[in-house]
């Protein structure tokens, strides 16, 4: 099998982020979907001024994920068949992360907003601090402590099986 060239590994990488970028982008799709229609909702005049305060966070921080999401599209059409394939891969990537530390801010309020309707307002704090700490876990310290296991793996690229 051939080595894979420098072309061909941007387009495998930008390939891969479109991947990633579908899941998180239905994800904050409909959080923000929930939250564009929740000012209609009866209930929604029983909230507090904290509540509200919370809501517009989580609204604004859904936007601002869903911007940055799906602002690799905006920026692929602008830059399509340019060869600025490198360009358009870092773009991305600093585009998704910063979408998922909106999508953590989205969700984290989010949580805080219906505990607290529900539940007694410490009791929310701690909820939404178990959450927000759940979705760090799994967002950021596994996949930074994941870098360096199985570096003695044989990669791709060097399969002597040749899939």
């Amino acid at each position: 099998m051939s080595k894979e060239t420098e072309k061909q590994r941007w387009q495998r990488n930008f390939a891969d982020l479109l991947q990633e970028l579908r899941v998180a982008q239905t994800g904050v799709q409909i959080l923000f979907a929930f939250l564009l229609t929740l000012p209609f909702s009866s209930g929604f005049t029983r909230t507090t001024q904290f509540q509200r305060d919370v809501y517009i966070v989580a609204l604004l921080a859904a936007a601002g994920a869903t911007a940055m999401i799906i602002s690799p599209v905006a920026f692929h059409r602008a830059l399509f068949r340019r060869g600025r394939k490198p360009e358009l891969v870092r773009f991305a990537h600093r585009m998704a992360s910063g979408g998922l530390a909106f999508m953590l801010i989205a969700m984290v309020s989010s949580v805080l907003l219906v505990t607290d309707f529900v539940l007694a307002r410490p009791v929310a704090f701690l909820l939404s601090a178990v959450a927000g700490l759940w979705f760090l876990t799994f967002w950021m310290a596994l996949p930074i402590t994941r870098r360096g296991w199985g570096d003695d793996d044989i990669d791709d690229d060097e399969d002597p099986s040749g899939l």
